[in-house]
């Protein structure tokens, strides 16, 4: 009898507890621009398959002194880059792109040059999900479907993401 009641009291503990955002990575690559370039990118598609919506609120990686969420917008014919410190939600069955030109993960002050072919670990903060740590290759080369109208990360290793100001000679062109 005790323990059909420990089992009973189990089971109803789990069943009060919130269902979890099920996150699903794909696609994850990084780069830079260059081999001296003190800033990098990481770029991926994160689908949440599970019944409640996700947050995306923050990255870490030792690949870089920080790592943040930013976004790219064209404000008066001029790229500019902005933090996202709120995150970027992502509602049940539905994907995050985060690619060249748009949303991504920015590392900054990054600890060792990016060579291709190698990899570094990043770990993704979600609001429900919690802490999914992934290996992200390394891929200076890539120019495929995750293009990045208009604006090159080989400009950024001057710009301080931190104040968005705007990008000297990008345009939407």
């Amino acid at each position: 009898m005790k323990l059909k009641s420990i089992l009973l009291g189990a089971a109803l503990s789990l069943s009060a507890l919130p269902a979890l955002a099920e996150i699903v990575i794909e696609h994850q690559y990084a780069r830079s621009a260059s081999p001296a370039a003190r800033s990098g990118a990481v770029f991926m598609v994160v689908h949440n398959t599970g019944p409640e919506a996700d947050r995306l609120i923050g990255a870490h990686t030792e690949a870089a002194k920080r790592a943040g969420l930013h976004t790219n917008i064209i404000e008066n014919g001029v790229a500019k880059m902005l933090p996202v410190p709120e995150g970027f939600p992502i509602a049940p069955g539905e994907e995050l792109l985060l690619q060249r030109g748009g949303n991504h993960v920015m590392l900054m002050g990054l600890t060792a040059p990016f060579v291709q072919g190698e990899e570094l670990t990043l770990t993704l903060t979600f609001e429900q999900a919690g802490d999914i740590t992934l290996v992200v290759p390394i891929d200076n080369e890539r120019d495929g479907e995750m293009h990045m109208g208009g604006m090159d990360h080989e400009s950024m290793d001057g710009m301080d993401h931190d104040n968005a100001e705007p990008m000297a000679g990008m345009s939407n062109n």
